[in-house]
């Protein structure tokens, strides 16, 4: 009897020890768990992986097997004619934003409503990046690596973009939101995005009755992002453009060097009841 005694009081130390334990960076994914975006055919995703699948023009960009940081300036990035990784086989194309990564910013060629975005992403040191939904609602694509999530903001990497104006100088008028924990990798490094977004709805005479909502982002496995509804789209968009039914996805690409591969969106059935 006091041996059963003994081994329980151990079992439940053990439990109160585990459950005071402070959650790590690693064990995240496992207290976020991400549901399952991905059931379903293969058939449902349409492949945006090469540039046929945008706008012309698309500038500069450039296709290659990989990406890596440019050995002499790590706050470039170059291509590479075979998989960095030993075994790695990537059957299609990496797409890289141009030399000195600045060019014009890829516009996809058919528009989406609501839709769910999956993709792959590459950023040198200290390089700004960033995918637009409907070319209006913005995800933040940042080299965050890092930095304690008390100082994260909306413009560090899984972060909704804040709303900007132009004048007299490009300024924030608001902090965006910021991504609930860095999940950032490391420059250099692939990261995995994935964006589940409801557009607005409009009725017959145009007016706005429900907002655009980012339902679920997640960040290299971990949820960064839920349920935010979107009163106005994000960075200068708010003023320069007019809330549509449906648009393009946007691949930011001007504002430094970043590279994607296995690119591929889907439309998401109406979920009208749930809104």
């Amino acid at each position: 009897m006091s041996v059963l005694i003994l081994v329980l009081g151990l079992t439940w130390a053990a439990v109160m020890a585990w459950a005071d334990a402070p959650p790590s960076a690693a064990s995240l994914q496992e207290s976020n768990p991400v549901p399952a975006d991905h059931d379903g055919e293969d058939g449902d995703w349409i492949d945006l992986s090469d540039l046929s699948a945008w706008k012309p023009p698309t500038g500069t960009w450039f296709t290659a097997a990989d990406a890596g940081l440019n050995p002499d300036n790590r706050r470039l990035l170059v291509g590479l004619e075979s998989p960095a990784s030993p075994g790695q086989s990537n059957a299609k194309p990496v797409l890289i934003n141009g030399p000195i990564g600045r060019t014009h910013n890829l516009v996809s060629r058919r528009n989406f409503q609501d839709v769910e975005v999956d993709l792959e992403f590459m950023v040198s040191e200290r390089s700004n990046s960033g995918v637009k939904l409907m070319g209006l609602y913005e995800i933040q694509i940042y080299d965050s690596f890092e930095k304690p999530d008390d100082q994260l903001k909306g413009f560090d990497n899984g972060g909704i973009y804040p709303r900007a104006l132009m004048t007299p100088r490009y300024h924030h008028i608001d902090e965006g939101y910021r991504p609930k924990v860095n999940a950032s990798r490391a420059p250099g490094q692939w990261q995995t995005l994935t964006i589940r977004f409801r557009a607005p709805r409009f009725d017959a005479k145009g007016t706005k009755t429900k907002c655009a909502v980012f339902e679920r982002v997640t960040l290299n496995g971990v949820v960064v992002q839920e349920n935010v509804q979107m009163e106005l789209p994000t960075g200068h968009a708010h003023v320069a453009r007019k809330e549509v039914a449906e648009g393009p996805i946007l691949l930011q690409a001007d504002h430094g060097p970043v590279a994607f591969r296995n690119i591929r969106a889907r439309p998401l059935p109406p979920i009208e009841t749930s809104r």
